[in-house]
């Protein structure tokens, strides 16, 4: 029987969406051992008052197999 656990992280980048995932997953995996897989719940910017992306946050949930 296999069993697998999802926890919920959040992530920031001022280089683009796909760093802030890569960033969260990277920085889980030093702890979690068998990711299969992530979602991503949300996206959200902070601007500055020009409306300039000043960076992306995600918010995913992430998916591991409980050895």
């Amino acid at each position: 029987m296999t069993i697998a656990k999802v926890i919920e992280i959040s992530s920031s980048s001022t280089k683009g969406i796909e760093d802030a995932v890569q960033h969260g997953l990277s920085k889980v995996a030093t702890t979690v051992k068998n990711i299969k897989g992530a979602w991503v719940n949300d996206i959200k910017v902070v601007t500055s008052d020009d409306g300039t992306i000043e960076e992306w946050r995600v918010n995913l949930r992430v998916n591991f197999i409980v050895e």
